[in-house]
This record gives structure tokens, sequence and C-alpha cells, in this order.
């Protein structure tokens, strides 16, 4: 009996010990000095040099942000916006030293890039990747980046929301993290991490107009897409070609318009699956209690046969969807619904991709720094 109950208590004792680390990695208290020092080292500052045959001028111009080492093999995480389409890569690590990249591969849909730097022989910190599915609002937050160019400056704030879709964004648009962590100009692609030092997030964007608003990619959708980065140089994903908002009918009647729960299209890119099967982009601007919309297109409300009516079913449905599928569609338009079918192809690079973003900055060879609003 007493050999048994021994054999409890000291599995107890073990589990007790396993936990420990758990416990204590979600109630982290190193001090704020401390956790950047030991992190700072694998935040590096990036400088990409980019020529524009089209503009007067030179047309050339550098655009900075941030980046953070992630392996052993010297692979570095930033924003695509910073160095995607730029002929130079210079980035600059903790200690100074100036070292040429090889950008691997780019998304510029999720504003995610990979870069290759070589790694000294001494070696280099590295960033530790955490659970951005575990974050919590109201959590305490750090960035470390280099905003306008001023190297390795620390910030710190909380979690302001989650699943953050900003206004404007394409269809594949990624849920993101908000916080009120100052995040500047040059902040691209920086880290946003917990109290833990984990990276929890990859600065991307800010509201110009507002106080600490800003955002980041959650680290678990880059972790998802880096392998397909690095191997293929790109994200291979399916290409509907259509954009806009998710909308309730409640919304639709303050105006007293016929309407349903839905995807509202608001614009339908040229060449697109979707243009090729007639569906309906709008054409008249409006606000109502607050939201901007595009009205007069097609609400789509299934996609095969699962309804669009929140946010989660939504994303669910687009996140089930290969290049090659053929996807059936229902959609709503002037009192009306149909169905059309389509073939998925891979999606192509298309030129709203390559826009710069408020949160890095972009330097001309002559001149001051240009702020550039969130498109």
């Amino acid at each position: 009996m007493k050999r048994h109950l021994y054999s409890i208590l000291l599995v107890l004792i073990m589990a007790v010990i396993g936990m420990t680390p758990l416990i204590a990695r979600s109630e982290c208290t190193e001090a704020m000095p401390e956790l950047f020092e030991r992190v700072s080292p694998c935040v590096v500052s990036i400088s990409a040099l980019g020529l524009d045959s089209f503009k007067m001028g030179s047309g050339v111009s550098t655009a900075v942000g941030s980046g953070f080492i992630i392996d052993d093999e010297g692979l570095v995480l930033t924003n695509a916006h910073v160095v995607f389409g730029r002929q130079v890569i210079i980035v600059t690590l903790d200690d100074g030293r100036k070292i040429q990249a090889e950008l691997l591969g780019a998304d510029p849909l999720f504003d995610l890039a990979v870069l290759r730097i070589p790694v000294p022989n001494e070696g280099n910190a590295k960033a530790v990747l955490g659970d951005s599915d575990a974050v919590r609002i109201g959590q305490d937050v750090i960035t470390i980046g280099n905003p306008f160019g001023l190297e390795q400056t620390l910030t710190r704030g909380v979690i302001s929301g989650l699943n953050r879709i900003v206004p404007g964004s394409p269809l594949m648009a990624v849920p993101l993290i908000q916080t009120d962590a100052p995040i500047n100009p040059g902040n691209s692609g920086g880290p946003l991490l917990n109290r833990c030092g984990d990276v929890i997030g990859i600065n991307t964007s800010i509201l110009a107009e507002a106080q600490n608003i800003g955002f980041a990619i959650p680290i678990n959708v880059a972790k998802r897409l880096i392998p397909d980065i690095v191997k293929h140089g790109r994200v291979i994903r399916p290409w509907l070609g259509i954009s806009g908002k998710l909308v309730k009918k409640e919304l639709m009647e303050i105006i007293n318009l016929p309407f349903v729960d839905g995807f509202l299209i608001e614009t339908v890119e040229s060449g697109s699956p979707a243009q090729e099967a007639g569906m309906h982009g709008g054409g008249l601007p409006v606000t109502i209690a607050g939201t901007e919309l595009l009205l007069g297109g097609d609400i789509l409300t299934e996609i095969n046969g699962q309804s669009l009516d929140n946010a989660e079913s939504f994303l669910k449905a687009i996140g089930s969807l290969k290049v090659g599928d053929k996807v059936q569609l229902t959609l709503f338009h002037k009192g009306k619904t149909r169905s059309v079918e389509l073939k998925l192809p891979e999606r192509p690079i298309l030129p709203g991709d390559l826009r710069p973003n408020a949160s890095s900055t972009l330097l001309p060879m002559k001149g001051p720094v240009t702020k550039l609003p969130l498109q």
C-alpha cells in the first residue's frame, strides 16, 4: 500500500516538475533591460535599394525596415514590402556589421519575405518563435526594431485586439494582431514579442490617422508559410480575384436595401476567374454607420455549400481552397440568387501587391523621410 502511494506521489511530483517550465514561461518576469539585451542581437536593420526606371530623376530609393534571424543557417524573416522587387539588400547586424543578403522568396499578399545572410564563424543569435494562437487581449508586448533608421529601438504596450481584418485588405487577407505598442516607419518586419521574449508577430502596418494602432502578422501564419517561401520562392495559392468586406443584412436595413449575410464583392480583378465568370463589383461608395462600402456588387453567400455568415466560417472556407480546385459559389445580386462554378488557377503577383506599407520608411536618395499611409 505504501509503495503504491509512493508511486502515485512520485508521478504527481514529476508532473509538477514537468509543468514548471510552462508555468514559469507564462509568467515571465525578466527585467526589461535584460530582456532587451538577450533578444536584440537577433534583430537586424534592413536597407533595400530599388530602381524605378519610370520615375523622374535618378529613380533610386532605399526602403528601410527591420527583420530578425530565425535559424542557425542565417535565415532572416521580414516584410515583403521592405525587400520585394529591390535590387540590393543590406542587413546590419546588432554588432554593426553590414552584410549583403539574398532574397530567397516573398509573399506580397501576406507581406512576408525570407532572406539569407552568410553566417559568421561565431554564429548569430536567433529568435524564439512563439505561439500566436495563445496570445490574449491585454497581454504585455514589446517591439524591437529600427524606426526611421534608428537601430535597436524598444517600445512596449499591450495586445489591443485579435483577428483584425484591416479595411481594404484583399480577399485572402490574414487576420492581424492589433497592438498599442508604438510602431513607426522603419519597424516593418521587426518582431512583436511577449514578455518571455518569444516572437508572436511580425510588425507590418499602422493606421497613420490614429494614435498607436499598429498591426502584426501572427507568427503562426509565418511558420506555416516559411517552408513554401524558402522552397518555391513564393506561396502557391489559388486565385479567385475579388476583394470586399463581410456584411450583415441588418446593416443594410438602415437604408432599406435587399441584402443578405455574406462577403460583399467591391472589386473584381482584371483577367481573374471571377471576371471571367461574370461576377460583379461595386460602383456606389457609401458610408453606413461608420462603415465604408462600395455597393452594387454581388454578395458571395456560400463557398462549396458553406455559409459565409461570420469571419470564422469565411476564413475556414477560403483556407480550404487549393490550386486546381473546382469551386461552387453562391451569389446574391439585386434580390436574386445564382450559382457559378470556377476552376482556380495559381494566383499571380498583381500590381497592388507591390505597394509600400505604413510601417516601413522610404528614403529618397536626396530629401527628407517620406511617411506612407496604410494602403
